[in-house]
């Protein structure tokens, strides 16, 4: 098992690699000058031009040739994009160039609401998704199977920022039960240990707190939920029908098996690598931020953060948020690999 951790691991590197230079290039693309986004149309050249020398806007984008014809070796590598790898390197991922705060303290405090979203979010996804999929897969082409696929369908084809809305109307508006938007009440008071606030105010015994936030960030985590919640339970279903056509299940039932033992002993597990695939997936969509969730929610996440950054051309805020976001999703394969290994060992020796 070791081995086959550490082949993936060094299988990853390449792929970090590649994506450094894809967010680099990507966002150098971009038509526009960045420096006269930042001054505005009305700037004079002489600011713009300090502006692109103090954020080395005007320096080749790989090696500068010129450098090396004058026998300068240092210039030849004092390009944007190693400038960019070198802060990588020692984990500066730069200053925002309008706000002039650090992008990773941003980061420490925005990346944990999203996680915190996304991680209740999901929760909420697999302990409803898994036993739909098991429960239509069972009882296939009765009404409860009928019901149940029309509602995964519903909750897939929902748009997120309808359901947000009608959330806000009903149970901030009209009953009054939850907070329309934000992650905590005023007055308030949390301790930053993981930033986490719903473990942050457990780990305080604050259970006031806890209360509170578990109240802001209800409503934008069901309105997350609904589109991984559908696809979950129509892949279990999908995945679970396969394996109950197989001989080791009509020989299991044929020894007198119960049928709760044949479904989730001998059925589930083999039918769970498609399933965790999909988890994986949708957890990366999750962490990289949902714009729409949290701008309806007013949710202090990387995903209207990053789309700020973008609209204000801020290369600091836009190359570390995707970064990040890239990290996630690398890092959720990572595991769903480990995962296939660990429920299907024939995986690990290939």
């Amino acid at each position: 098992m070791s081995n086959y951790i550490i082949r993936r691991i060094i299988s990853v590197l390449p792929t970090l690699i590649g994506v450094t230079f894809v967010i680099f290039m990507f966002q150098r693309l971009i038509p526009g000058d960045p420096a006269v986004a930042m001054l505005g149309e009305h700037a004079t050249e002489e600011s713009i031009e300090r502006l692109r020398e103090q954020f080395g806007l005007n320096r080749p984008l790989f090696l500068d040739r010129e450098a090396l014809a004058d026998g300068d070796l240092a210039g030849f590598f004092d390009s944007q994009y190693v400038r960019y790898m070198k802060r990588l390197f020692s984990l500066d991922m730069g200053e925002s160039i309008h706000r002039r705060i650090p992008v990773a303290e941003t980061l420490a405090i925005r990346f944990p609401a999203t996680i915190e979203l996304a991680l209740l979010s999901m929760f909420i996804a697999i302990i409803i998704g898994i036993p739909v999929g098991i429960i239509s897969a069972a009882k296939r082409n009765s009404a409860i199977d009928s019901i149940s696929m029309v509602g995964s369908l519903v909750g897939v084809s929902m748009p997120i920022f309808w359901l947000g809305l009608m959330e806000i109307m009903l149970f901030a508006v009209l009953m009054q039960w939850l907070p329309a938007g934000g992650r905590l009440g005023t007055g308030i008071e949390i301790k930053p240990i993981t930033n986490l606030y719903l473990v942050d105010s457990l780990l305080m015994g604050n259970f006031q707190a806890f209360k509170d936030v578990f109240a802001h960030i209800i409503m934008p985590a069901i309105a997350l939920a609904t589109i991984p919640m559908g696809i979950i339970a129509r892949m279990t279903r999908s995945s679970m029908l396969d394996v109950l056509q197989e001989d080791y299940v009509r020989t299991a039932r044929a020894k007198g098996l119960g049928r709760g033992l044949v479904l989730f002993r001998h059925a589930l597990k083999n039918a769970s690598l498609p399933v965790v695939t999909i988890i994986g997936l949708q957890m990366g969509t999750l962490l990289a931020g949902a714009v729409l969730t949290e701008t309806i929610f007013s949710w202090p996440g990387i995903g209207r953060w990053v789309y700020d950054g973008i609209l204000g051309r801020d290369y600091p805020i836009v190359q570390g948020g995707t970064l990040v976001i890239a990290l996630v999703f690398v890092g959720v394969n990572f595991f769903v690999d480990i995962m296939y290994a660990l429920l299907d060992p024939r995986i690990r020796y290939d």
